[in-house]
């Protein structure tokens, strides 16, 4: 255990969650770790929690700082980093008890520069685990520089998100987060890939992620359009170091503004003036020649992306025709994710 593993955990107005996540840690299979909980400023007792937990584990260190959101307490905390080895935890997440053992393990198998977790989505009585691609006894998946940044734009084998994943530090100590916007991980997570020779993927679940109903991701506001902002900056990255990707690129921005068009509808008395819906209808207009010719091959998105041009609320018409037939079963359904009841363990 010579490689020392640097954890850290932003901490913001969650004293109802932060025993399970500081305990999931505490109690890792692999115990040489340098844990860096950052109090973010934090109106309850998460304070005097993180400052209970270090007056009894000395690899535990505590930060205090004023409020400055997810990305700045992420940052502060990174400037404590001495190890080999860095993981993110979100501070109302858990760990299974062996999953940086895990990750480690795999890294100097593979000679990666970062190792991924499979997660489970974690509601109050039940959890979901993506078994879309692989299952949880496949073997672990090699990527290239390449294929990682592929998979990265689509967003569905390799997420975006920052935690659930362990890094060499070397890759991310002068990386930091964007500060002040919502989806940070996007601003960031190509910054880090770009410097990847190898990636390994582990299907087995170690990560359990949240699902609250008061999360910033629950609640939807016009601040959730940074998500846009962070994909259309990483497309001009694309441009400049892997054009090949812009295509895919263009997909995903794509279906993310016509979800988020959908989302401002739905949410009128956010959007009152109806600038946020425009904006996006003009970015859709404005780019429609390459929009169309990168969904050709794509009928289902090529098919709401002329009905969105024809109007806007037509196409909302039908996804909702089409969300009936599937109730119906007049249509097939998406494929769900497999599902596990906490109770019964089923």
């Amino acid at each position: 255990m010579s490689e020392k593993v640097s954890v850290v955990v932003p901490i913001y107005k969650v004293e109802k969650y932060l025993h399970r996540c500081v305990d999931s840690i505490l109690n890792q299979t692999y115990t040489n770790l340098e844990i860096i909980l950052v109090n973010d400023g934090s109106p309850d007792h998460c304070g005097e929690m993180i400052d209970s937990y270090a007056a009894k584990d000395s690899r535990i260190i505590t930060v205090h700082k004023e409020n400055g959101g997810l990305s700045d307490a992420r940052n502060a905390g990174m400037e404590y980093i001495t190890g080999n080895y860095t993981l993110f935890v979100d501070s109302d997440d858990w760990l299974d008890v062996s999953m940086i053992e895990k990750l480690l393990n795999s890294i100097t198998k593979y000679q990666a520069d970062v190792a991924q977790s499979a997660f489970y989505y974690a509601y109050e009585d039940h959890l979901l685990y993506d078994n879309r691609y692989y299952s949880s006894n496949d073997s672990p998946v090699i990527l290239d520089n390449r294929n990682l940044m592929y998979e990265l734009v689509k967003n569905e084998k390799v997420k975006n998100f920052a935690w659930g994943k362990l890094y060499k530090t070397e890759l991310i100590k002068n990386l930091p987060f964007k500060k002040g916007v919502l989806f940070e991980d996007v601003f960031w997570a190509h910054k880090v890939m770009q410097k990847v020779e190898t990636y390994v993927i582990l299907h087995q679940p170690h990560y359990y992620y949240l699902q609250r109903k008061d999360s910033i991701v629950a609640s939807y506001t016009p601040r959730n359009l940074d998500i846009l902002e962070g994909l259309k900056e990483r497309h001009k990255f694309l441009e400049q170091y892997y054009n090949e990707l812009t295509n895919e690129s263009l997909k995903v921005i794509l279906k993310t503004s016509l979800v988020h068009y959908n989302l401002l509808f739905l949410n009128w008395r956010k959007d009152k003036s109806g600038f946020k819906k425009r904006e996006l209808y003009l970015f859709i207009r404005t780019n429609y020649n390459r929009l169309s010719h990168v969904v050709k091959d794509e009928r289902q998105l090529d098919l709401q992306l002329k009905i969105f041009m024809i109007s806007p609320y037509l196409n909302i018409v039908f996804l909702l025709v089409k969300k009936g037939l599937r109730t119906l079963r007049i249509i097939p359904r998406p494929m769900n994710l497999q599902k596990i009841n906490i109770n019964t363990g089923a």
